[in-house]
């Protein structure tokens, strides 16, 4: 089964939690803390595996969840940091930060790294939190938690050439002549249901062609087998435009393929053409002057991909164009807007709610995380963290009085001036 796109939510590891504990030894008069730090969690990595062709792995496998780094230990001992949980994709793979479309990175190569979603910090042990002022800390932080979000992934096929036209006009007996590909042909409409990829090998030199599901009036709308397959050919250094000259009207199927290309994206009906006229078998020399006629300097190619006629000339020509088009224009890099963890929201949202102050925040939800509740010294630092960025202030601002409740994720707590 061939799947080009999956949304899968993905989680990063929970870092491990810091450890609480003391010192005690003979003959040693000041043990003070010795409490390890927590491991960092696991990150969700995908790598690119050439191998693979299809999202099929990720259609059951919706939810990822890293692993959890080792919470610290006695005698200063830190615990291990969590192994990254590894998902092989095929080459051409793209993410998407499914509620923001933001881009998060691509896959092209094999063994290439992307990471999806990081995993937790490590919580501090009370050895790390000593200070001049707090020499023996009785508490330790809690792991972070990793990040969560869901992730839109879509497959490009990566090909050097990429075969278009309209259904049925001999794209997939093309690439099954020319190439160790061996696609489903029958003789009627959308044959091919997915890319289908070859090598073919030519003189020493070899180059990757996709046929491409056949494309009809109305592709950039999603008709026919539509936008899903138009963007396999966005990679694709040039295109082989294979026209059926037995049709009607030949030429107007080349016009509506090149405005399907055109609507669909700009640069695409940029791209090297090399227009090649299949089935000329089955037609007379003057149906194929006819086509001609509406070209002036444009080289135009006879085949029969059935007979295997003119392969050899065609052949030829992409090798040469090849080596023309392999470097693609700086503006048509598309721009790569790289996923971060930091995010431009404020420290804390502070909302009245039926006479309670409920306050949530990205800094906020990260010290309420960390701290460890059961210690009384670890609520009172949480409480000098909400003070230094300001949420005593805006409580007050907003009309708090003492003994009003605030709320704080599931906690209520009293604010007292």
């Amino acid at each position: 089964m061939f799947i080009d796109e999956v949304v899968v939510e993905v989680t990063g590891g929970k870092g491990g939690n810091g450890m609480a504990s003391f010192r005690r030894e003979k003959y040693v008069e000041f043990g003070g803390p010795w409490g390890g730090n927590g491991g960092k969690g696991g990150d969700i990595v995908f790598i690119g595996e050439e191998g693979k062709s299809t999202l099929i792995d990720l259609k059951y496998q919706r939810h990822i969840k890293g692993f959890n780094g080792v919470n610290g230990m006695s005698k200063g001992m830190h615990g291990a940091n969590a192994e990254d949980k590894i998902v092989k994709v095929p080459l051409g793979t793209v993410c998407y930060n499914f509620e923001t479309g933001q881009k998060i990175g691509e896959i092209l190569e094999h063994g290439q790294r992307l990471v999806v979603a990081k995993g937790g910090r490590g919580g501090r042990g009370n050895m790390a939190l000593a200070t001049r002022i707090n020499h023996t800390p009785s508490f330790a932080e809690n792991g972070d938690l990793g990040e969560k979000l869901k992730v839109k992934v879509e497959l490009k096929v990566l090909a050097d050439v990429g075969v278009v036209g309209y259904p049925s006009v001999g794209k997939s007996t093309l690439i099954s002549v020319v190439s160790n590909a061996r696609p489903k042909i029958a003789d009627y409409p959308f044959t091919t249901l997915q890319p289908n990829l070859g090598m073919v090998y030519y003189k020493d030199e070899s180059f990757v062609l996709a046929d491409l599901p056949g494309l009809i009036e109305g592709a950039h709308r999603g008709e026919g087998l539509g936008i899903r397959f138009l963007k396999h050919i966005e990679r694709c250094k040039i295109f082989i435009h294979l026209i059926d000259i037995s049709r009607e009207n030949p030429y107007e199927d080349y016009l509506k393929i090149n405005d399907e290309l055109r609507l669909y994206s700009e640069k695409l009906s940029k791209r090297h053409q090399i227009i090649v006229l299949n089935k000329i078998d089955m037609v007379t020399p003057e149906k194929i002057a006819e086509f001609k006629k509406h070209f002036k300097d444009e080289q135009i190619f006879e085949i029969s991909a059935l007979t295997k006629q003119g392969l050899d000339a065609l052949l030829n020509q992409v090798l040469e164009d090849l080596k023309t088009y392999a470097i693609v224009e700086e503006d048509e890099v598309e721009e790569v807007a790289y996923y971060k963890l930091e995010t431009e929201e404020p420290d804390f949202i502070l909302e009245e709610i039926d006479g309670v102050f409920c306050i949530t925040g990205k800094k906020v939800e990260q010290f309420f995380m960390r701290t460890e509740f059961t210690k009384e010294e670890a609520v009172k630092r949480f409480a000098r963290q909400l003070r230094s960025i300001g949420v005593d202030d805006a409580l007050r601002n907003a009309g708090a009085k003492n003994g009003d409740t605030v709320r704080i994720f599931e906690y209520e707590f009293e604010f007292i001036d």
